[in-house]
């Protein structure tokens, strides 16, 4: 089929080749199965955590498949307006995860939608002026998020692995944290396999030979599989209309913020892969499709809708850069939300096998966060003490859930969720140190220089033995340079 990759199409734009109704069925089978772990992931913990029986987590899996479907149609084919048309699949957000499960614990899954839906119309509506402000977002504060929020699910991953359920008389047993490890081998082993097919669809392999082993086991329950019907149109507001609370609204507002940079990033990234111009006017478009979806995917029962990275990459690995190839994964997202049954086989996963693989997913997205901050500038400057300071508030409510019970509730609801703490420190102190610079002192403090060794001018008594000046530079005694901070009158 890679064969198909030959001619350029009329447009002479390589996103909009056609490669033919096989061609496209396949190769739009394997993003779906590359993001198929992702999408479902979102609302098995949202649903857990909100305490929804297994038939409606069910169903609010199948609603996010539904929605992803939807949106990445609208995505890739476009509409005046919406839509980037590059080949982009959208699917249920991670950014949200925390942020919703602090709201569910207020407000329940009613007031999870409203807050989805009210914060993503503000994005819609922000999203001429965007681009404008993308500079307060730089890669130190959207770094410090990502992190955050693989750090901030890795408690669920532990309360999975030991069962799910606190109550539960098997709660932590060893049975349990065994078939959690067992299934986080899986993943590692299949990683470690030669062929990239099944590398890059371990943690889906694993949570199925992981969920055999445990139904060998006699450790899970597949009883509540047949009731419901097999196939079934999307139900809207099955889970009744959504509220709407202001403090729920400004977290996930923060979310959207999160969702829009992201997403700005996939769409470069899809499009520099491609080879293809993208615009001021395509990423406008593209944002505002990302948006809409999120507006409608409550009514359905489902949450934010962004673009998934590990999809770009997959563009990147295979050369298939048709747009129409990701639209027929789209096709095959949307019969998979229509199909109930495999809501519900998937809602009966057992909790261990979602901890063994949680650890590995969850991991993933902590270390795309800290790949982010690598690339960050720490060089005589407060950066570091803005990554310290951000992820260290945003571990509070995860260190000390209680932390917030005598605070008013819309404080609780803004910051029991360690992104959205995170997220604001982050950006307030990016803001006061690195935009308004009136006051900053040029002797930073000692968390600028734990960066790096340096030595001012006025201290070249403290010198070490050994170091020397070369043509204007000073060395240490192993010919390594140490940098000098210049005085601010120099």
């Amino acid at each position: 089929m890679a064969d198909a990759v030959t001619q350029t199409p009329a447009s002479g734009r390589p996103e909009d080749e056609m490669l033919g109704l096989w061609a496209n069925m396949a190769y739009g089978l394997q993003h779906v199965l590359t993001m198929y772990g992702g999408i479902v992931a979102v609302p098995l913990i949202v649903g857990q955590a909100a305490g929804l029986s297994t038939s409606d987590i069910g169903l609010l899996i199948t609603a996010s498949l539904f929605a992803g479907g939807m949106a990445t149609l609208l995505q890739t084919l476009g509409l005046p307006f919406f839509g980037c048309k590059l080949p982009l699949v959208q699917g249920v957000s991670f950014a949200g995860v925390a942020t919703m499960i602090a709201i569910s614990g207020n407000g329940g899954i009613e007031a999870v939608l409203g807050a989805v839906m009210a914060a993503s119309l503000i994005g819609l509506i922000i999203t001429p002026i965007f681009s404008r402000v993308t500079r307060y977002f730089p890669p130190l504060v959207t770094g410090i998020v990502i992190t955050t929020i693989g750090l901030t699910l890795m408690p669920v991953a532990a309360m999975w692995a030991m069962g799910g359920n606190s109550k539960a008389p098997d709660f932590g047993s060893v049975p349990n944290v065994l078939l959690a490890g067992l299934t986080l081998a899986i993943v590692l082993l299949l990683s470690k396999l030669g062929n990239a097919a099944i590398s890059r669809l371990s943690i889906l392999l694993a949570l199925v030979i992981g969920t055999l082993i445990a139904y060998a086991a006699g450790m899970t329950d597949f009883s509540q599989v047949p009731n419901g019907p097999m196939f079934s149109l999307p139900q809207i507001f099955h889970f009744g209309y959504p509220t709407f609370q202001l403090a729920a609204i400004i977290s996930m507002f923060i979310v959207i913020i999160v969702t829009l940079v992201e997403t700005s990033a996939d769409i470069l990234a899809v499009g520099e892969i491609v080879e293809t111009k993208v615009d001021s006017r395509r990423l406008g478009d593209g944002l505002r499709a990302d948006m809409i979806s999120s507006v409608l995917a409550p009514i359905f029962g489902s949450f934010t809708q962004s673009a998934f990275a590990q999809n770009v990459g997959l563009v990147a690995i295979t050369g298939i850069k048709s747009r129409f190839v990701v639209a027929t994964g789209g096709l095959f997202l949307i019969a998979l939300g229509l199909l109930p049954v495999m809501g519900r086989v998937i809602a009966a996963v057992p909790s261990p096998v979602l901890g063994g693989a949680g650890i590995v997913l969850f991991g993933t997205v902590a270390a795309s966060g800290i790949r982010t901050l690598s690339k960050v500038d720490y060089a005589n400057n407060m950066n570091l003490i803005i990554v310290a300071t951000s992820i260290g508030f945003g571990m509070i409510p995860i260190a000390a859930p209680k932390f917030y019970d005598h605070f008013p509730s819309w404080v609780e609801t803004i910051f029991h969720s360690g992104i959205s703490s995170s997220a604001l420190m982050a950006i307030v102190l990016n803001l006061l140190f690195n935009h308004f610079r009136a006051g900053n002192s040029d002797q930073q403090s000692v968390f600028a220089e734990a960066a790096e060794r340096t030595i001012r001018y006025q201290d070249i008594s403290n010198l070490e033995e050994g170091d020397f000046f070369l043509n204007g530079k000073l060395y240490n005694s192993k010919g390594e340079e140490v940098p000098m901070v210049m005085p601010a009158h120099h």
